[in-house]
């Protein structure tokens, strides 16, 4: 080998080495420059506005409540509110003892607090719910105010350690559901009567406006429990909630919302514990969830209305929860047009016999929308039926939901998790050919128990980090 043969070999063997060196430095920065998702929580909740109110208190006693169970109190529960709003605010005490109600409006700078000791029992006289503008299963529309209810207000809440109930079971609101279980007979009008939800539904499709959708008596669609709409700086604290007609917790185009500490108990058709709704902003942590339907279910519109409105719900974070009964711990879907991304959910426990999944997400080609960067971690689950991650384009309730609208599912993070009983599956997740799932991650994830490690469809990109199931390492 000549001396320039010589000089050629060595500096392309050089070159190889700096291509190489190169390469591997970029792989390293990119990967420190990175950033963690999870930093996200801390900018949230330091963006968060908080609720302040005025050190000034007024009883609804002094407004003519009386605590005996039977009389009714709606109209001391206004005057005490209006008068604390017209005042600049305060607290408006709910003492110790039974009192009957029907609708309670909020007002800005109100915060309804309830005595250990106070329970307020809710009408089922369907007339002491006047109609207003407010939103059934992601459809806008002019129906039965929710039990309480804010729109337009800033700076409010609802505290203290008693108990609000809804009195509903299977004799009277939860009938309207039109399922067997739920003191259901053939013959008695429901929501599913042909003349009422899907009345709504098509409604919306049409591009009818919501001032003329107009419901209440007579079409059986039930009221949500707890409604913000179009709020802003909200906190709901320590309270426990029973026995709802239908949607507990209903944050709707609200944003900069705290739920801590809240307990639900309810077991009705369609009782979600919280529905986050085109909000943004959420902070949902120390709450006890025991429900008939998901624990917690992150929407955002359902078909034409959702995509009407086009209101992401985003920033949303779940933390140091417990889920109980339930079809899902975590879910986003169906109602998801307009699309959900950055929700974290860390620290949360998750346990029954009668939960279906951990983490669900549920949408199809009638609801599209774009779901991503969702992120999970530290999560403690016993038994689930079905498994530990669900994801569906093909979400399947009311008939086909088959249409033109291909959904998007990407970025989907499991770390740190623990489970003795997965049910059926691992990970259960299917997607279109042309959209598939895709960025499926589990690291850190053990399951001491399932039938199926997993069952997947058009999924693109899923990794298995230090997971093992049914005690084997998982490599794909």
């Amino acid at each position: 080998m000549n001396k320039n043969k010589i000089i050629a070999y060595k500096s392309i063997v050089f070159v190889s080495i700096m291509v190489v060196l190169t390469i591997s430095c970029a792989k390293k920065i990119a990967a420190l420059s990175e950033p963690d998702p999870w930093k996200n929580i801390e900018l949230t909740i330091k963006s968060l506005s908080q609720t302040k109110f005025k050190d000034k208190t007024y009883n609804i006693n002094d407004f003519g409540a009386v605590a005996d169970g039977k009389t009714l109190n709606t109209s001391a529960f206004e005057k005490a509110i209006k008068t604390c709003a017209e005042n600049g605010g305060g607290k408006v005490l709910v003492p110790n003892g039974k009192y009957l109600t029907g609708a309670i409006h909020l007002e800005s700078n109100v915060n309804l607090h309830l005595e250990d000791n106070a329970e307020i029992l809710f009408s089922l006289n369907p007339k002491n719910y006047p109609i207003v503008h407010t939103s059934w299963e992601g459809t806008e529309v002019m129906n039965y105010s929710p039990l309480i209810y804010a729109k337009n207000k800033t700076n409010i809440a609802i505290t203290g350690k008693g108990i609000l109930n809804g009195q509903a079971d299977s004799t009277n609101w939860w009938i309207w559901s039109g399922g067997k279980g739920y003191g259901w007979k053939k013959g008695i009008p429901s929501q599913n009567d042909p003349a009422n939800r899907e009345v709504l539904v098509d409604m919306a499709e049409k591009g009818i406006p919501v001032a003329e959708r107009i419901f209440g008596e007579g079409r059986y669609l039930r009221p949500n429990f707890i409604e913000f709409f179009e709020c802003n700086t909200v906190l709901v604290k320590d309270i426990t909630v029973i026995n709802s007609p239908f949607w507990i917790l209903h944050p709707i185009k609200t944003n900069n919302i705290i739920i801590d500490g809240v307990t639900v108990n309810s077991h009705g058709p369609n009782n979600d514990g919280c529905d986050p709704e085109y909000s943004q902003n959420v902070v949902i942590k120390n709450c006890t969830f025991n429900t008939g339907d998901d624990c917690i279910a992150i929407k955002a519109g359902r078909d034409a209305d959702g995509r009407r409105v086009a209101i992401p719900s985003k920033n949303i974070i779940v933390q140091n929860c417990k889920m109980i009964d339930g079809h899902g711990g975590v879910v986003i879907g169906s109602e998801i047009s307009a699309g959900v991304n950055n929700v974290f959910v860390e620290n949360c426990v998750m346990d029954s016999l009668n939960l279906d999944r951990a983490i669900r997400i549920k949408t199809n080609s009638k609801r599209g929308g774009l779901i991503e960067n969702i992120f999970v971690r530290n999560l403690e689950v016993g038994t689930v039926k079905e498994c530990v991650l669900l994801v569906t384009m093909f979400y399947n309730v009311y008939g086909s939901q088959t249409g033109n609208f291909i959904p998007t599912v990407r970025n989907i993070n499991l770390e740190n998790v623990t489970v003795k009983n997965s049910g059926k599956f691992g990970v259960l997740a299917e997607g279109y050919a042309e959209s598939p799932v895709e960025n499926i991650t589990l690291k850190n994830v053990k399951i001491e128990k399932a039938d199926s490690v997993y069952s997947l469809k058009n999924v693109k990109n899923i990794n298995f980090i230090n997971t093992y199931i049914n005690g084997k390492k998982v490599n794909k």
